[in-house]
């Protein structure tokens, strides 16, 4: 797809991701379905990744010390880094990862089938509100998710340490 053609599919779709319904539905549909593709493509293909850059975020269980799989939107930073944020689809608690990654930063992600050890750091202050700035660039009105959920949403920088 082309750039144009891309941002136009954003600009329809980012809306309908905004309502209750999508909100109620996604975590329920998008989850087996991202696995099941996930399972088919060997992880080289997300179906959120159709309409965002995608990776699978492997984190090690704050609790559990197991290894657990995310799909997630990331945003390039313009520094070969990613963001990644934890809106959970508007949901009023943090999802699991990011405890995960605040209690075990070093993880590792796959993006486009290729597998990276990265380093999560929490984005504070005014990095905070320019990363933002970024997300909403590619994806229109995300942020609204942080305000629908009445809670400040975290902001992760994946920094890529070695290919594996």
């Amino acid at each position: 797809m082309s750039d144009p053609i891309v941002r136009t599919v954003r600009a329809v779709v980012a809306p309908i991701t905004r309502t209750r319904a999508f909100r109620w539905l996604a975590p329920r549909l998008m989850p087996p379905i991202e696995r099941a593709i996930a399972t088919v493509t060997g992880s080289s293909i997300q179906l959120s990744g159709l309409l965002v850059p995608s990776l699978v975020l492997r984190t090690i269980g704050a609790r559990s010390g197991q290894p657990r799989d995310s799909i997630l939107m990331y945003t390039a930073d313009g520094h070969g880094c990613a963001i990644v944020a934890g809106t959970s689809f508007a949901r009023e608690n943090h999802p699991a990862w990011t405890y995960n990654l605040l209690a075990h930063p070093d993880a590792q992600i796959a993006v486009r089938g290729r597998r990276y050890a990265v380093r999560a750091a929490l984005i504070k202050g005014d990095a905070r509100e320019a990363a933002w700035r970024r997300i909403e660039h590619q994806w229109p009105g995300y942020r609204a998710y942080e305000r629908e959920s009445g809670r400040v949403v975290r902001l992760f920088r994946l920094t890529l340490t070695r290919e594996l």
